[in-house]
């Protein structure tokens, strides 16, 4: 019985530990939550900080990357249960602006849901 409440207890503590989110220099993060679409401006001035930094995004969970990042501005799912999330880093057409192709962060999950692949086009 006490063995079994010692594993138990292991048990709880190692669901509770997990990893912390990475932190990006020269990144505000609450701006570019409120940056949707990148329509305020607050994304372009951090594609440079982004780019350098992008590998903190690989291996997070889907649900990681939106608690870091936010909602993102469109997703897309694929085949073999991929999934893409887009966040816009220059205004465009949503916002209004004519540009067809702004930058956008793109980030591709696999099946299990891990971010394996941060692309900023």
């Amino acid at each position: 019985m006490q063995r079994l409440s010692w594993l138990s207890l292991l048990f709880l503590v190692l669901i509770s530990c997990g990893k912390a989110l990475p932190t990006f220099d020269g990144l505000d993060l609450n701006k570019w939550k409120e940056d949707k679409n990148g329509c305020i401006g607050d994304r372009s001035q951090s594609i440079e900080a982004l780019q350098q930094q992008k590998d903190k995004l690989k291996s997070l969970s889907q649900m990681d990357v939106v608690n870091l990042l936010g909602r993102p501005d469109r997703n897309e799912l694929y085949k073999r249960n991929q999934k893409f999330f887009y966040y816009f880093l220059e205004p465009g057409v949503v916002c209004g602006i004519e540009k067809e192709n702004p930058k956008r962060l793109s980030i591709r999950f696999n099946a299990v849901g891990l971010a394996k692949e941060v692309i900023i086009e």
